[in-house]
C-alpha cells in the first residue's frame, strides 16, 4: 500500500545523493531489502520476510518510506519509515507499542510521527547519507505540520548490557523527559552478566547524541529487543522546542516553497 502524498524535496543534479518518499512498491521493496541486509545479515536480527530477503511487517503498509538514493544509479542507500498518528490508528497502534506501554503519548497535542527502521548501506556510513536523510525528514515535518517526533534509538547488547547501562547512567542524569511523557518497557533489560561492573557513564552513540542535540528527551528506561539483541530507548522531540542552534541545520535548511 503506497499512499498519495506530497513529495519531500528531491534533487537529482546537485549532489551524489538525493532524498524522496517512496511512491511505488518497488521503492518500498528496495527499502525492505536494505533493511534485511543491515538488520538480518549484518546484525543477525530475526525479521519477518527473511525467506524473500526482505525485512517487512504489518506496519509497512501504513508508513511513509523516506529514501536516500544514489544519483548515478537510483539505488536506495539509506531509508527510514514514518508513521503518522492518524495512520497509527488504522494500523492498530504504533510499532513502539510492541515494546513499551506508552498510553501517555496518545495525549500529545497536535500531530505526531513515529520514526523507525533507520538504516544506511555499509558503503555510505562515512558520508552524507544520514545528513541527506535528515534533511528529507525536516521537509516532511514542515509539509505535514508535525508537532512531535518520537522513535527508538537502539544500542547493541553484545557485551550483555554493560555499555547500555553506562549510557543510561548518562541519560538519567541529563536527558530524561518530564514524568507525564514517561513510558514503561514491556521487557526490561536483563541483569548484567555475573562479574560485570556498572560503569559510571559512557559516551552517547551518534544517533542518540543527534536526537539529544535536537532537543529530544528520553521517555524512560530501555526495552530489551531479543530479536535484534539490542536495547531500545524511546526518545521524544517537541518540534516547538527544538534547540535553536541545531534547528538551523535541521529545519531551516529546507525551503518553504
Amino acid at each position: 500500500m503506497v499512499h498519495s502524498v506530497p513529495q519531500v524535496a528531491s534533487n537529482h543534479s546537485k549532489g551524489r545523493l538525493y532524498v524522496e518518499l517512496a511512491t511505488t512498491i518497488n521503492d518500498i521493496r528496495a527499502s525492505q531489502a536494505l533493511r534485511y541486509q543491515v538488520f538480518a545479515t549484518e546484525l543477525g536480527a530475526t525479521v519477518g520476510g527473511a525467506e524473500h530477503g526482505l525485512d517487512q511487517d504489518h506496519f509497512d503498509q501504513y508508513c511513509q518510506h523516506l529514501l536516500v538514493k544514489e544519483s548515478s544509479s537510483g539505488r536506495v542507500i539509506s531509508s527510514t519509515r514514518l508513521l503518522l498518528s492518524e495512520q497509527a490508528k488504522l494500523a492498530g497502534g504504533f510499532y513502539s507499542e510492541n515494546e513499551f506501554a506508552m498510553s501517555t503519548l496518545y495525549s500529545l497535542p497536535g500531530r505526531s510521527v513515529e520514526v523507525g527502521r533507520t538504516c544506511v548501506d555499509p558503503g555510505f556510513r562515512q558520508g552524507a547519507a544520514i545528513a541527506v536523510l535528515w534533511s528529507g525528514l525536516a521537509d516532511f515535518i514542515k509539509q505535514f505540520e508535525i508537532d512531535y517526533l518520537f522513535g527508538c534509538a537502539s544500542i547493541e547488547m553484545d557485551d550483555g548490557g554493560v555499555l547500555v547501562q553506562a549510557i543510561m547512567n548518562n541519560v538519567r542524569q541529563r536527558e530524561m523527559s518530564d514524568g507525564k511523557w514517561r513510558v514503561i518497557p514491556k521487557n526490561p533489560l536483563p541483569p548484567l552478566p555475573e562479574g560485570a561492573q556498572n560503569t559510571v557513564s559512557a559516551p552517547l552513540p551518534p544517533l542518540l547524541k543527534a536526537y539529544f542535540r535536537l532537543g529530544a528527551k528520553a521517555c524512560g528506561e530501555p526495552c530489551y529487543d531479543a530479536d535484534f539483541n539490542c536495547a531500545d530507548i524511546l526518545v521524544l522531540v517537541d518540534i516547538a522546542k527544538l534547540d535553536s542552534s541545531y534547528a538551523r541545520h535541521f529545519l531551516d535548511r529546507v525551503s518553504k516553497g
